[in-house]
């Protein structure tokens, strides 16, 4: 497959790894500006985020259209919403379902797991069960973002927390944590496999430094072999790409899409 070259969705879905992008990683962009930079790439879908590009109805109308038009997929609604803060949820759910979004994005409280105390937990669990609901009532998913500060920063409390939720429509993204060597960012996607339904895709080495998603190419070959056998859809979202350039997204797009093919 060359860059540039955009095989049918029905393709990706067949090899039920879906290669997108975050609209974050193009928050200087336009609306049309990423529907472009996306299509060229050669990748299927959009997570549209709430940061920038997705502020209101208008904005939702606006990149459910240009996506569709590019041929592309709307993959989710990347919402910056802090469960446990029991917000209204609702208006932010029915955006979603104006843009065509199946999934919202949301983040497990304000608090590492290792700072949270007894009441924050709880807060967390109740309000996760809360806007479950909501979604569920538009047949919408929702997904925790995987990430440091939140109750969802470690495998193992990400469980917890979704053991505790015990929703269905409640799922997890992961992504490998700052500074974990593959072998322990690996560990940990085996342990969340069974509830992952997005994956962000970076490689930031050895701290916070901005690498090509190839710079951790056996990582990122081993992530997409996982995921493939596991057997279930995901989508695999690059983020945050080497000095934050559009120029950039078409190389790592390339490298996605080949190992989300499982080609060498």
């Amino acid at each position: 497959m060359t860059l540039g070259e955009h095989p049918d969705l029905a393709d990706w879905r067949r090899s039920a790894l879906t290669p997108g992008i975050c609209s974050v990683t193009l928050r200087q962009c336009t609306i049309g500006e990423v529907v472009g930079t996306v299509a060229e790439a050669g990748l299927a879908g959009v997570e549209w985020g709430t940061d920038v590009h997705i502020r209101d109805a208008s904005s939702a109308d606006e990149a459910r259209e240009a996506t569709a038009a590019s041929g592309l997929e709307v993959l989710s609604l990347g919402s910056y919403y802090r469960v446990g803060s029991s917000g209204g949820f609702a208006a932010l759910a029915d955006l979603a379902v104006r843009l065509g979004a199946p999934r919202i994005r949301v983040w497990a409280g304000e608090q590492g797991s290792a700072e949270a105390d007894t009441a924050t937990w709880n807060a967390v669990v109740q309000d996760a069960q809360r806007i479950a609901e909501l979604a569920a009532e538009r047949s919408l998913e929702i997904a925790f973002e995987y990430h440091g500060g939140t109750l969802t920063d470690t495998a193992a409390t990400t469980l917890r927390l979704l053991e505790r939720v015990d929703r269905g429509n409640v799922r997890t993204y992961w992504q490998p944590a700052v500074g974990l060597s593959d072998q322990a960012a690996l560990e940990s996607l085996h342990r969340v496999l069974p509830y992952v339904s997005g994956v962000h895709c970076f490689s930031w080495w050895p701290e916070q430094e901005r690498l090509p998603l190839s710079g951790r190419k056996q990582l990122w070959q081993s992530v997409a072999d996982i995921l493939r056998e596991a057997g279930q859809p995901v989508d695999m979202m690059l983020e945050f790409v080497a000095d934050d350039l559009p120029a950039n997204v078409g190389s790592d797009a390339e490298f996605l899409n080949h190992i989300a093919l499982g080609e060498d």
